[in-house]
């Protein structure tokens, strides 16, 4: 038996070299295997989520300071760029989650064949069915139009079942990806996995809690509001466990940097950074994280995410301690904005551009907190998020929220899930903001920067404001041009 794929090609002896020619698989184990690759299924370089929305700001002061700590294509994308990102051939989102969604279909594909108990098979099943789902919802949310009934005929991604090179390549309609992805779903809510196992939280791999969880944020994408209720309240009722700030978080690294070097006004400054910094690059840690319900990392290469100001001022910064250990103050010092000084805070989770994207315990709250304030019961909202403000505030009169009306409730919650979720979760959030039929959640992202080509940003010319309206077709991000060659065409860019 032979597979082909992404990452599983090699020469059989005896045998004419071809595409099918790869790993012969026998076991359920060895497709155990495949799945345990954490390398592999963790990681999201999602560089529209991390640069496209306004969590994210390099001012035009920052940038003309030192050019040193930025990439062209940040800029780019962080100005909502349609004319040069696609041809940036650093941009790997789409295939790595393709790769995932290409293994996904190798265990659906096998599972019937190899060897192994049927309880093995189900769960490789549903697990698999799973990975394809939210890659396909990662995926559409990225390089597609946000769906309602208008753009339901959109392009939307290619959907890819079978392991075969002989499957089209054209972008499916975007309504029928959205019903993949509620099958593939479906099929995934029969897993019978529990995610804590001997004592331990195993969630590098599908569980129930985990395909939960994802429901949960899927339906509150489609505005779904009693489904995705229903599904974080049953995610939350399998794994419930907060890390409570208080005294769970400590300071764990700290960096002496001299800024202004060899000049009069020189000085040094200490850089403090949480204890998840720690390790900085060891797997163990972050899978360590108590709140995980399936290990997703956000990630990128320019290591700093760069809060605006306007995320910076929903924090209340003498009492929420998410300020306090995950705004490292001055760090772009530590970026090398030293000579000249320049003093600018850095968000940190995990080493410096690593932060948790797959659903957990706080984003569970935060959906059944959003999903009671916009089904008018707004006194049962305040007490979600209050349940995870109490594990993120000093204690204190500061702590418990109140909503005055239903619309109060809503924005209320909506700051809250801003500020627990900055950059994983926000182009997600802005898109369905902008999509629903609640006009007081619109949000108009709008910023001012220089002018910019596929070479430079040109700062000696005067700064222009880039916006992007509501129901811009700038929401969907261009597909890198590579995928477009690769499929001889028949992959078509978004159009703007």
């Amino acid at each position: 038996m032979q597979c082909a794929g992404p990452g599983f090609l090699r020469q059989v002896p005896e045998e004419r070299p071809s595409k099918t020619s790869a790993l012969v698989v026998t076991t359920a184990g060895q497709l155990e295997a495949l799945l345990n690759n954490i390398t592999v299924f963790a990681t999201e370089a999602n560089r529209s989520a991390i640069y496209s929305t306004d969590d994210y700001a390099v001012t035009p002061a920052m940038y003309k300071s030192t050019t040193t700590p930025f990439v062209l294509s940040g800029i780019q994308f962080a100005n909502w760029d349609a004319q040069y990102i696609a041809d940036d051939a650093s941009e790997t989102f789409w295939s790595s989650e393709y790769k995932k969604i290409f293994t996904a279909n190798m265990v659906l594909s096998l599972v019937d064949k190899v060897s192994g108990t049927p309880e093995q098979k189900a769960t490789l099943t549903a697990d698999a069915y799973f990975v394809r789902a939210y890659s396909y919802f990662q995926l559409v949310n990225t390089y597609a139009l946000p769906y309602n009934d208008a753009t339901r005929n959109e392009p939307g991604v290619p959907i890819k079942l079978l392991i075969g090179f002989d499957e089209p390549m054209d972008r499916a309609p975007l309504g029928k990806v959205y019903q993949r992805i509620e099958a593939d779903l479906a099929e995934a809510l029969k897993i019978n996995v529990p995610l804590v196992q001997n004592g331990t939280a195993r969630h590098w791999r599908s569980n129930t809690a985990a395909v939960n969880g994802f429901a949960a944020r899927y339906y509150l994408t489609r505005g779904n509001y009693a489904e995705a209720l229903k599904y974080a309240q049953a995610a939350l009722n399998e794994y419930s466990t907060l890390v409570d700030y208080n005294t769970g978080m400590r300071y764990g690294r700290t960096q002496s940097v001299v800024v202004n070097p060899g000049k009069p006004e020189a000085k040094t400054v200490v850089l403090q950074y949480p204890y998840t910094h720690d390790n900085q690059t060891d797997q163990t840690d972050m899978v360590g994280w108590k709140e995980f319900l399936y290990y997703r990392m956000l990630n990128h290469g320019s290591w700093w995410y760069i809060p605006s100001e306007a995320l910076l001022a929903l924090y209340d910064k003498d009492h929420d301690l998410r300020f306090r250990y995950h705004m490292v103050e001055g760090y772009s010092y530590d970026r090398g904005m030293i000579n000249p000084g320049y003093d600018y805070p850095g968000y940190i989770f995990f080493f410096k551009d690593r932060i948790p994207s797959g659903p957990t315990v706080a984003e569970m709250l935060l959906i059944k907190a959003e999903c009671l304030a916009r089904t008018a019961r707004p006194a049962d909202a305040m007490a979600a998020v209050n349940q995870l403000r109490a594990s993120r505030m000093e204690p204190g009169a500061w702590v418990n929220l109140s909503a005055t009306s239903n619309d109060d409730a809503i924005t209320k919650v909506l700051e809250e899930r801003r500020r627990e979720m900055p950059f994983t979760q926000r182009w997600f959030d802005v898109r369905r903001y902008n999509n629903n039929d609640y006009p007081g959640d619109d949000v108009i992202l709008s910023r001012e920067f220089f002018p910019y080509n596929s070479a430079a940003v040109l700062t000696n010319e005067a700064v222009k404001t880039y916006t992007v309206p509501k129901g811009s077709r700038r929401f969907a991000a261009p597909i890198p041009t590579t995928e477009i060659i690769s499929s001889n065409g028949v992959i078509k860019q978004n159009t703007y």
